[in-house]
């Protein structure tokens, strides 16, 4: 059986129900059922369920965007480095192996040598390496909390994308905005992402950091053409002149924008497909919805 603590979020919600379509046993559990910040409750909690798995899909984002976590930084830091923390000592406890959803906003560009951030990278956008966003330093917190843990999985996610006509996936954010900063990005296929932490578990993948991403990368003028070619819709797309500009008009902090090198999670049999492929056919299957 698999547990998943922040089932009611965005990742956590998918997660649970790829498992439920495809028969797995699995209980989901929201903050608001149970409070896992507590070891002892978790633990308790462990105890009684007796999971093979657990995935942390809880943190904190702030909505709309990463702004607002510069107004909650406690909550920010409480549910991205204090959070994965607790999970930790109380699973190394109970010898539970388990997955924890991080993020690749811990980065910025590319490497030196012009290719993407491989796993074993020091962030560069965090608050070890400023200047970054508060969200950015907490989540590369979070991941020096689990440095050296015990049977954990570490899954960057990088702007998770599909087709679903949600606010907190990149096609719809890209509709919503006024105006756009046009800058590369690694993406992630949500609903991959999700089938392959589960298989990184279930065919029992080395443990590790790994860019959970698709392969390639894409930029913002590139992905708005496709939308504007499938007929998604017809707007003009108005972007910024240049970073300087977004800041000064849009943003509270910097913004993370960057590429991953996938390498790592292919080698290891949990890799995703060409982004450009994954990209392309969500956003034809928004354009032409299909009932379930």
């Amino acid at each position: 059986m698999l547990l998943i603590l922040g089932s009611s979020g965005y990742v956590g919600s998918k997660i649970s129900h790829f498992l439920f379509k495809n028969e797995r046993e699995v209980i989901g559990v929201s903050r608001s059922e149970i409070d896992y910040t507590n070891p002892k409750i978790l633990k308790e909690f462990l105890r009684s369920k007796k999971p093979r798995f657990l995935i942390n899909a809880a943190g904190y984002t702030g909505k709309p965007n990463v702004d607002a976590c510069e107004l909650a930084k406690a909550d920010c830091l409480d549910g991205n480095a204090v959070l994965p923390g607790t999970i930790r000592q109380v699973c190394e406890e109970l010898n539970i192996t388990w997955g924890h959803v991080s993020s690749g906003c811990i980065y910025s560009g590319r490497r030196p040598d012009g290719g993407g951030w491989i796993e074993d990278d020091s962030p560069n956008f965090s608050f070890r390496s400023p200047p970054c966003s508060f969200y950015s330093g907490s989540k590369a917190l979070g991941e020096e909390v689990l440095e050296g843990a015990e049977n954990c999985y570490i899954w960057r996610l990088r702007i998770p994308f599909n087709e679903e006509r949600s606010p907190r996936n990149y096609l719809q954010k890209l509709l919503n905005y006024d105006s756009l900063l046009e800058a590369e990005n690694s993406v992630s296929h949500l609903d991959e992402f999700c089938q392959k932490c589960v298989e990184s578990l279930e065919n029992e993948v080395e443990p590790g950091i790994y860019n959970m991403t698709n392969p390639g990368s894409v930029t913002t003028k590139q992905v708005t053409e496709w939308m504007k070619e499938e007929g998604i819709t017809d707007k003009e797309f108005q972007f910024f002149e240049d970073e300087e500009h977004f800041m000064n008009k849009a943003a509270k902090t910097p913004r993370s924008n960057c590429v991953l090198g996938t390498t790592k999670a292919e080698k290891a049999g949990i890799g995703m497909r060409p982004v450009e492929e994954a990209m392309r056919e969500s956003i034809q299957k928004m354009a032409r919805p299909v009932a379930e």
